[in-house]
């Protein structure tokens, strides 16, 4: 099929939630638009053919005489650009665009950039709410809750948007007030070829930015190109000016700013050491748009969290059971690891699932300090084992009910029991929701 191109004649690759907002968006701007999905039913498909029945839709295998008809293609961000329609179009001067390039460019208020292997969205919600706090008409969306696009329009003053590397690649500037990269560990393996192309991926998120937040305990986190950036810094134990840090003292640990503390750990309600880390990017990011201190202490200390983000589920027979089935990577299960390993106890860990390709070897260290024992479920169980090693004790269980079983088993008084997968749940669950909701119902029943 032959389509012959006319001045900004836009393909939206994709549907779904993202998909549908930017054909919303660029119908409003009296845009010629046509929509490719690969799915013979993408979700969104019927809203689009009833709010939009003009649009052409081509379901199906991507045909690559088909895209290089378009001089633009808006490309969703769980389809690769490296697609060979995709990569045939670019290469024949089609410009590869995503969602939040398009925001980027229509942007009325200011924007506070969010994004890092872990923690972004549990940042991304305490800046929100800091906002709020602080009277601003703020909107918060992006890779959670509302497409970028969709928050347009609603008479913000500030938008806080969560970015996923996925979503950054199709980022030409996004000139934000303030951006970080919180953390970057191996996940999406099986998207790019090598660490450095995620890491890449990730660091556009710096371009046009007027302040940058930068984790000093992640030397992935500083910007390569620097150009006219302010730094704003965080990091345990590294007391300097424009930095939030920790000190300890007789009282406890102090979340600081430059020399001065500003709240005691144990005074907030998030769990973990990596929850702390959480709190001082967060603060870091309210500073540099403006934020009454007080006004964000108090959020911090109130803030309860995410579910299926280190949430404690209940305790039973002496043992704490925590939901962290958002640890999709091999990060976020380490920092989990290192952060809730009780004093007095060890850690149960339950891992397991689609690892994306990802390397399970950074496992070994804080499994053999902090765990008591691993149980192990889905399709990378093996490749986990082989990694840890023989350093505890390793369970293999078919079916998260009997991993909870075994790991009720294996705990002892003083132990916590957490789910933190270090995978993805698509081999058994439909997401981390189905799996994190799972374990939840299976730890309240016991």
């Amino acid at each position: 099929m032959s389509v012959i191109a006319s001045d900004r004649r836009t393909l939206v690759v994709g549907l779904g939630k993202t998909g549908l907002s930017c054909v919303r968006y660029l119908s409003e701007q009296g845009r010629e638009v046509a929509v490719a999905d690969s799915r013979s039913a993408p979700p969104g498909l019927d809203e689009l053919r009833s709010s939009w029945p003009e649009i052409p839709v081509h379901l199906g295998a991507f045909d690559t005489e088909l895209f290089a008809g378009f001089n633009e293609l808006v490309v969703s961000p769980g389809i690769s650009i490296a697609e060979p329609a995709i990569a045939g179009a670019a290469e024949g001067g089609a410009r590869i665009r995503g969602d939040i390039d398009l925001f980027a460019e229509a942007a009325d208020a200011p924007i506070i950039a969010i994004t890092g292997s872990n923690g972004k969205t549990t940042v991304t919600t305490l800046v929100g709410e800091m906002a709020k706090a602080a009277g601003r008409k703020v909107e918060v969306g992006g890779n959670i809750g509302t497409p970028a696009l969709d928050l347009l329009g609603r008479g913000a003053d500030l938008y806080v948007l969560e970015l996923s590397s996925f979503q950054l690649e199709t980022t030409d500037v996004l000139n934000a007030l303030a951006a970080t990269v919180l953390n970057v560990s191996d996940d999406h393996m099986d998207r790019y070829p090598n660490k450095m192309a995620y890491f890449q991926a990730k660091q556009r998120i710096f371009r046009g930015a007027k302040n940058a937040v930068v984790n000093l305990d992640d030397a992935l986190s500083t910007p390569m190109a620097r150009d006219t950036l302010r730094f704003l810094c965080f990091g345990f134990h590294r007391v300097n000016p424009d930095t939030f840090s920790t000190r300890d003292d007789d009282q406890g640990t102090w979340i600081t700013f430059g020399f001065d503390n500003l709240l005691l750990t144990s005074e907030l309600r998030l769990l973990g050491r990596h929850n702390v880390s959480n709190v001082m990017a967060a603060l870091a990011l309210g500073h540099a748009a403006g934020f009454p201190m007080d006004v964000m202490l108090q959020v911090a200390r109130e803030f309860r969290g995410l579910p299926h983000r280190c949430e404690f589920v209940r305790s039973f027979e002496g043992v704490d059971y925590i939901n962290d089935s958002k640890g999709t990577n091999v990060g976020a299960t380490v920092a989990a690891i290192e952060s809730l390993a009780p004093e007095q106890g060890k850690v149960v860990l339950i891992a397991g699932g689609d690892g994306k390709g990802a390397d399970f070897a950074p496992l070994e260290a804080p499994v053999a300090l902090y765990c008591r024992a691993v149980v192990l479920i889905g399709t990378d169980a093996d490749r986990i084992a082989e990694a840890i090693g023989s350093c505890v004790q390793t369970v293999r269980a078919g079916t998260l009910n009997d991993a909870v079983s075994a790991a009720r088993k294996a705990a002892r008084p003083g132990d916590r029991v957490l789910l933190s997968p270090a995978c993805a749940s698509f081999d058994m669950f439909r997401d981390y929701l189905d799996r994190g909701d799972q374990f939840r119902t299976l730890v309240e029943a016991l």
